[in-house]
């Protein structure tokens, strides 16, 4: 057993009777089931609109490396800088010369999944550059030094009263404060980081090939101050974000907000397609944009695999999970986490060390009933459990064990020759990973065949 795998059995195991933990995801995940219908309704055949992003992504993904040199090759005209990174130490150290660079002391950056990819925020803070968390949500987990919980709701975990306690702590406010004066006080803070930044990070909710733009949808503007106030803008995306084109963001944006919050159209949306030009006012005066790739390529050659990259991160299976309801999204101890996490990460990194992942699911198959873009991701569990298999990673245990029930299922004389006591007590003693946590099994003391004989017999007679 792997040290993550291990790991991940005791949190889960802690998680799973957190009465308080589950009282609040409970909380935040039925509003989330109660305001997501209503989103829907915009949709005159939602299952088609899910089905067209399907193969609008499978079009972009099939020809990866044409549709990003489009992309590049737009972004560039308007003075952007692309700048391919293989993985997240060579993202880390372009994003650190730029900010040396430019003597950035302060940065600001909006919510990003695969920043987290890079742990940017903690690289950063060894050579003494303060990174800003300006989502809400995000600014939350900074103050209280943990990763985001959830794809798009950071601090779901979290109660309102938690929240007041953390900000009296970290930042001398009124414990009693209400969710009203908690934000404000957010505010306050970060409107004075927007001013002192030098540098504005964000990362790209889709990046359109035909225009050569990334396209970024918030609630709280904080993207928009992101990449807008600071004097330079740094873009971080996998390359598996891109669509064809612009046009295809009016069913993406929607599909995206309705999925992931339930509405019908986020507050902000915005394209960015360069620095600032010479005829404009505002914005950043540079742009560079990071293609990361990170494992991705090594997804996109298993024809299996390559449909997770389909993804648009709108967090809905997380939601629907009742493996991820139960042990929260820390204790996948990953950036990615819920059944698109235990899709992509042993993808991504190491199958031999994160395929415990893959089996923490019912397969009950809610995950793949509720993706936006329609992902097999319950078919795609199986396939992570496959390849660990063929692989040679199953424990040594599970090859035998699995070898003899072979054997003696082939072979209907073996299976008859113990009775069913025998076979209960050789099973719960072996089988001790299963009844640690559930009844022990009972077989009958005869098997369905031997009783099917005898029943054969006493009617001949």
């Amino acid at each position: 057993m792997s040290h993550t795998s291990s790991q991940f059995q005791k949190k889960s195991k802690e998680k799973a009777y957190d009465r308080e933990h589950r009282k609040v995801i409970n909380f935040n995940i039925s509003r989330y089931n109660a305001a997501v219908p209503g989103g829907q309704a915009q949709f005159a055949d939602l299952n088609l609109a899910r089905e067209r992003a399907k193969n609008l992504k499978w079009k972009a993904i099939e020809v990866l490396d044409q549709t990003l040199e489009n992309f590049e090759a737009n972004i560039t005209r308007r003075g952007a800088k692309v700048i391919w990174c293989e993985d997240a130490q060579h993202a880390n150290e372009v994003i650190l010369e730029i900010c040396q660079q430019k003597n950035c002391k302060t940065l600001v950056k909006s919510k990003s999944m695969v920043t987290e990819e890079l742990h940017l925020n903690d690289n950063l803070a060894k050579h003494n550059i303060e990174s800003v968390e300006t989502d809400l949500g995000e600014y939350i987990q900074q103050l209280a030094g943990e990763p985001p919980y959830h794809i798009v709701t950071p601090a779901m975990h979290k109660s309102r009263e938690q929240i007041a306690e953390l900000f009296a702590e970290k930042l001398g406010t009124d414990p009693n404060d209400s969710a009203e004066k908690l934000t404000l006080t957010a505010r306050e803070k970060l409107r004075q980081k927007y001013a002192e930044a030098e540098v504005g990070v964000t990362g790209a909710n889709f990046i359109i090939a035909d225009i050569g733009g990334i396209a970024i949808t918030e609630n709280e503007g904080n993207a928009r101050l992101s990449c807008s106030m600071p004097k330079t803008h740094i873009v971080v995306a996998g390359i598996e974000k891109v669509i064809p084109s612009m046009t295809d963001l009016a069913l993406f944006w929607p599909l995206l907000s309705s999925f992931g919050t339930g509405q019908r159209i986020t507050s902000y949306s915005t394209i960015v397609t360069g620095p600032r030009q010479q005829n404009e006012v505002d914005g950043p005066e540079e742009m560079y944009v990071i293609l990361l790739d990170n494992g991705r390529s090594k997804m996109l050659a298993n024809e299996k695999a390559r449909e997770a990259l389909y993804c648009i991160r709108c967090g809905a299976c997380l939601n629907a999970c009742p493996v991820y309801k139960n042990i929260g999204g820390h204790t996948y101890n990953t950036t990615y986490s819920g059944p698109i996490g235990s899709v992509i990460t042993p993808q991504l990194k190491e199958m031999k060390e994160w395929k415990h992942l893959s089996h923490a699911s019912s397969l009950c198959g809610n995950c793949t009933e509720v993706c936006a873009v329609k992902i097999n991701l319950h078919e795609l569990l199986l396939e992570n459990r496959y390849e660990a298999v063929e692989e040679g990673y199953a424990p040594l245990v599970e090859k035998f064990s699995w070898k003899m029930w072979k054997t003696a299922m082939l072979k209907r004389s073996m299976v008859n020759m113990v009775n069913g006591n025998f076979k209960s007590t050789f099973i719960n003693m072996v089988a001790g990973a299963w009844t640690k946590n559930h009844s022990k099994l009972k077989f009958p003391k005869k098997s369905f065949n031997e009783q099917w004989e005898e029943r054969k017999k006493q009617r001949n007679l």
